[in-house]
């Protein structure tokens, strides 16, 4: 689960394929899907037919974020699109450890994310359960925003909690990400990295993965 995935939220759309492919031979990990229902976040992206679409195009594993309303009603969809990683909010998801249950129900990896202004603390009861957890360096429902800076230290402080208490599970870290920034957030703990506009949006894709890829390799 460790490495690089590429958000292609800011991918472009009517060349999705060859955008795909350009990534995954620069060497990424795996491919982020940021699915939004314009409830939770201000934005709308796209649904399960993508999702399908774009296992048909890679084999890489798919990481899938719900930043939806109501997720226990689409898990099963999203599964069947051929997610392997499926990551649901603490904010909108009052009974999360069910949530949890139902996505490791389908033989998936099951993430909890949580935004800007959550606290570590809020999802300490949730750890023991989750193979990753997803910290929001910005504000989600757009790409191309600025890093957060103060996500370095909940990041520290997840890391220090995971270690005091053995817990198997990851740290993700989505928002701001490039070449210049990727080294302090690997050191502040995380070991799964989201980037879309710095790889996306680059005039060389695959230059840009493989920058930010040789700045994770360096310790």
């Amino acid at each position: 689960m460790k490495g690089l995935y590429t958000s292609i939220l800011s991918a472009n759309f009517s060349n999705l394929e060859s955008e795909i492919k350009l990534v995954e031979s620069a060497g990424v990990q795996g491919i982020h899907c940021d699915i939004m229902d314009g409830h939770f976040v201000p934005n709308i992206s796209y649904g399960p037919m993508v999702v399908s679409a774009v296992n048909k195009i890679t084999e890489l594993p798919l990481d899938v974020h719900l930043m939806i309303d109501n997720c226990d009603l689409f898990i099963k969809e999203f599964a069947n699109a051929g997610a392997d990683y499926i990551s649901v909010h603490f904010e909108n998801n009052i009974h999360l450890h069910r949530t949890i249950s139902l996505i490791k129900s389908f033989n998936l990896k099951a993430g909890v994310a949580i935004n800007p202004s959550t606290t570590i603390t809020n999802i300490i009861e949730i750890l023991p359960f989750v193979d990753y957890v997803l910290i929001m360096s910005v504000n989600p429902g757009y790409g191309g925003q600025k890093f957060i800076e103060s996500s370095l230290e909940k990041i520290k402080a997840l890391r220090r909690l995971i270690i005091k208490n053995k817990y198997n599970c990851h740290i993700q870290v989505d928002g701001g990400i490039d070449a210049s920034n990727i080294r302090v957030i690997k050191n502040a703990g995380a070991d799964m990295f989201v980037a879309g506009a710095s790889i996306y949006r680059a005039k060389d894709k695959i230059k840009a993965t493989k920058l930010i890829l040789k700045e994770i390799s360096k310790k």
